[in-house]
């Protein structure tokens, strides 16, 4: 593909002289063939621009960058000088990739975005269309055993995924995006006909260091990314709805709005039963109730989320609202995993963030008839202030609490712990996840409920920079009926 074709929509801040014949892009020095562009990308631990003569001495044709000092060292390579090389990269992986699914919707927020993409496509599959999902469990063709699992991939990863979903005859796509992903531009180029959001609670304040600045980051999906005329599908309960809807209007896009004060989707009722929910709704206009097998009132507001992008995306609303009922829990998200022989349930929860603890153990209370457990950690190298927050809300909520580790990374583990037990005095201290878990659930009762929390679907925990196998899936199985090992 000529290099003009490439960068034909881009506003570089120089036009390059030479048109050449592009065999590939990377963004990884690495990944660098005879005839590739290389896009000098920053990360927060890297600068791209270091690479930049490796990828030209292993035969780059040309060079995406917001430096130039280094292009008198790299003969016959063209350098396109951008002032956004990320956003930039994305519109260049777009052109070069080129097809996309017809329909494709982005989902953000603190919470929620892996069940909401799970069940938009598990919606859409059972209308009988070609839908996959791309996100924290992989990326889902139909209900095909996953691939790779990123929250948002780098832009080479969608745009070629996008491709080659084209190219199999799939006509929708429903991708999360990370508020890292988002303004980081990896979804940039993509041709979003709806966007999501779910809420905004405290999370990845170590990147963002503000609130103020991790909202601007999820806001962009939908001023700068979402298509002109697309659909903003909006939770009207949180407090930030006002200013989105604002935005939105603002930059030509409709806002379809979902919840208790939701005009399109609103639930006016929500009725716990023995194996889920009955919810009453006013849905586009029409009354009608759902019975879904889901716990909890934030998976009710998943379920509306993800029927608004849904029926977005098809325009077909009162077609696909029946395939509601029908769906199951994302792997990893309230996950019931069994019952012990004691009569005790246990359920395996992703939620690490303050919102989402809370959330997930008012879900649970109606369904427990004995003492409401609940065993979590909070990783290391991340945002410390949601620790003492999580040990408050676990120790107001639960009957009984265990700290144990999560994915301590650098930090001292044991400090972790006591970070969050200054909050749970009360809580049940041990540092192996394994005993832990085994400790757990070998005091549970009939009627007892434990949620394992934290690391859902995760398959690894990482201590001192090393990724060790570990399944809190596997852990709970093995010691569900101990009397039979």
């Amino acid at each position: 593909m000529k290099l003009t074709e490439l960068v034909k929509n881009i506003a570089l801040k120089n036009v390059p002289a030479d048109d050449v014949d592009i065999s590939g892009i990377a963004s990884d020095s690495r990944q660098v063939q005879k005839g590739f562009l290389f896009a000098a990308l920053k990360g927060t631990s890297f600068d791209g621009n270091a690479y930049i003569p490796e990828a030209a001495a292993k035969g780059a044709a040309a060079v995406l960058t917001d430096d130039f000092s280094v292009a008198d060292k790299c003969p016959g390579v063209v350098f396109l000088l951008s002032d956004n090389p990320h956003r930039d990269f994305a519109k260049i992986a777009a052109a070069f990739y080129a097809r996309q699914p017809e329909h494709i919707a982005a989902v953000t927020g603190t919470n929620g975005k892996t069940s909401i993409a799970d069940f938009v496509r598990q919606i859409l599959t059972s209308a009988g269309l070609k839908a996959a999902s791309l996100g924290t469990l992989g990326l889902i063709k139909n209900n095909e055993e996953p691939q790779y699992a990123m929250t948002t991939p780098d832009p080479l990863t969608i745009h070629r995924d996008l491709s080659q979903l084209a190219s199999e005859g799939y006509h929708y796509m429903i991708m999360e995006a990370s508020s890292h992903g988002i303004c980081q531009y990896r979804i940039g180029g993509v041709k979003l006909q709806a966007a999501g959001f779910t809420n905004l609670t405290r999370d990845h304040l170590d990147y963002h260091k503000t609130m103020e600045n991790y909202f601007e980051a999820k806001k962009l999906l939908f001023t700068d990314m979402l298509m002109p005329g697309g659909s903003a599908v909006l939770n009207a309960d949180i407090d930030v709805f006002p200013v989105l809807e604002k935005a939105c209007l603002e930059t030509g896009k409709k806002p379809v709005t979902y919840g208790h004060n939701g005009r399109e989707i609103q639930l006016y009722r929500a009725v716990p039963l023995p194996h889920g929910q009955k919810l009453d709704l006013r849905y586009y206009g029409r009354e009608i109730s759902l019975n879904i097998p889901l716990a909890g009132e934030f998976q009710a507001m998943n379920v509306l989320c993800a029927l608004g992008l849904a029926a977005e995306l098809t325009g077909r609303p009162f077609e696909i609202v029946k395939y509601a009922e029908k769906i199951h829990g994302a792997k990893g998200r309230l996950e019931f995993i069994g019952q012990t022989d004691s009569g005790a349930a246990v359920y395996v929860d992703y939620a690490h963030t303050p919102d989402a603890i809370e959330n997930v153990l008012r879900a649970m209370r109606p369904h427990t008839s004995g003492k409401l457990q609940v065993l979590f950690g909070c990783g290391g190298d991340r945002d410390k202030g949601k620790r003492p927050q999580m040990g408050r809300i676990a120790a107001e909520l639960a009957d009984v609490v265990y700290v144990t580790d999560d994915n301590p990374r650098s930090e001292d583990a044991a400090v972790i712990r006591d970070e969050i037990m200054a909050a749970c005095p009360g809580g049940i201290n041990i540092g192996n996840r394994a005993e832990a878990i085994k400790t757990a659930m070998a005091k549970l009762d009939s009627g007892d409920v434990l949620i394992v929390a934290g690391k859902g679907h995760e398959p690894g925990q990482i201590v001192k920079g090393v990724m060790h196998p570990f399944s809190d899936h596997e852990e709970v199985l093995k010691n569900l009926h101990p009397t039979l090992s």
